[in-house]
């Protein structure tokens, strides 16, 4: 890394004084790699560019959205656009149609949309209406996934949560965490124990169905199946997070790939075009609960905000062309080929895997399927890999718990830098090892 990072490293301690931590979310802290934040001047289709002027090839997208690259001109121009006539109205506008319009076409599952804020806004808010359609108070989630930081959904959650080694979080009442029952990601016998013991008075089931914030971990063959059979038999609704997932493993997400349909759906991420945006969608007679429809109350002064809707709108549009996706398999299926190639050149203690263009590099020699065996990864090792890798030119995600992504924007010179730097990096700490 030919500049060092002072300006960001002052940066930091400024930002300490007014800003708890120094950073306003926990996913951006570097202390698990035990390093300063690197603060960021701007990106550049697959790039990152410090304020000490240091360059990185980018596989954090914005924790996913950047899914066309950085600064796309369709999205630009847009907000270029839009910004003419306005930032925020707090009134409908025509285009929350449009792309409530898209979501529907490109999801089965969903007949209305209800556009938020963040993730957070859309997971708490349908976990509200499951709760609501069903009469019912209990909510399953599978340990390991975050659902944002809702008070229901903090229990054994994975991302930051799990990178700072938090159970759940102080201010979240017994009440409410016994309203919340977790079991294993994978294990179809936890869920048919809870759903024996409670049937009567689950409300819904919420998963990540690829997982992204304990790292990138697949369902296995007919779990995604299994969830949704019980759930429609006892009553309660399944809803599937796809706020990560959604737009990025492939137009319909990742209930497109395993052809599975949920009750509820929620998105982000992708659908703001890197603007902050949420949604949480599903079939007209529960959709039709949320007021002022139903008697389900969630509003917000800036949901479906035009900026949001414009970049988002302009994301989705070039998302209609299914080659796309089968450019990022290309180049993901290239990336994981030349890690698994240096893992097993070195026989180095790592296990790699990947859905579609999102992928965890895991420090642990075992097969990894849920929370309890990302534990067990070799947190340390991850920490000197992430540094060399910084020092390398790549931008990694500051956490074994989090998933890369790849964006479209990546050309063939930029994978094989990568793999070679993987290369390089395995090969240094392997002698150290």
């Amino acid at each position: 890394m030919g500049n060092k990072r002072e300006k960001s490293a002052k940066a930091f301690k400024k930002a300490q004084k007014v800003i708890p931590g120094g950073v306003n979310s926990p996913a951006r802290a570097f202390s698990a790699v035990k390093m300063d934040p690197i603060f960021i001047e701007k990106g550049d289709g697959a790039y990152l560019y410090d304020i000490d002027g240091n360059k990185y090839l980018d596989c954090v997208n914005s924790w996913g959205p950047m899914i066309l690259g950085y600064n796309p001109p369709q999205v630009i121009n847009k907000l270029k656009k839009q910004l003419k006539n306005g930032t925020s109205f707090g009134a409908p506008t025509e285009i929350e149609t449009e792309i409530a319009e898209l979501i529907v076409d490109f999801y089965p599952a969903v007949d209305k949309v209800r556009m938020v804020n963040s993730g957070t806004e859309a997971t708490m808010s349908a976990i509200r209406l499951a709760r609501s359609y069903t009469g019912r108070d209990k909510i399953i989630k599978l340990e390991g996934c975050y659902h944002g930081h809702g008070d229901s959904l903090l229990v054994d959650a994975g991302s930051g949560v799990a990178t700072l080694g938090i159970k759940g979080s102080p201010g979240v009442t017994k009440n409410t965490a016994e309203e919340t029952i977790v079991v294993p990601y994978n294990d179809q016998e936890a869920v048919e124990k809870v759903f024996a013991k409670y049937a009567s008075e689950i409300a819904g089931l919420i998963l990540e169905p690829v997982t992204g914030n304990m790292g990138v971990i697949a369902p296995e063959a007919g779990y995604l199946e299994f969830l949704r059979k019980i759930t429609r038999k006892n009553g309660a609704l399944l809803i599937f997070d796809e706020v990560m997932t959604g737009f990025r493993l492939a137009r319909g997400g990742a209930q497109e790939i395993y052809g599975i349909e949920p009750d509820l759906s929620t998105f982000g991420k992708i659908i703001g075009g890197g603007m902050p945006v949420g949604a949480y969608a599903g079939k007209e007679e529960i959709m039709n609960y949320i007021a002022p429809a139903g008697p389900v109350y969630q509003a917000g002064t800036l949901s479906g905000n035009p900026m949001a809707m414009q970049a988002g709108l302009a994301t989705l549009k070039e998302l209609k062309n299914k080659k796309i996706y089968s450019q990022l398999e290309s180049k993901a299926e290239k990336l994981e080929k030349g890690f698994k190639r240096n893992i097993e050149k070195l026989d180095f203690p790592a296990y790699f895997n990947r859905v579609g263009s999102m992928f965890t590099l895991f420090f642990t020699e075992q097969k990894v399927k849920n929370y309890q065996d990302v534990k067990k990864c070799d947190q340390q090792l991850f920490a000197a890999y992430f540094k060399e890798m910084i020092e390398a030119g790549i931008y990694l995600p500051p956490s074994q718990f989090e998933a890369n992504f790849i964006s479209l924007a990546l050309s063939d010179k930029d994978l094989d830098k990568t793999i070679e730097a993987n290369y390089q990096v395995l090969k240094k700490l392997k002698v150290e090892l």
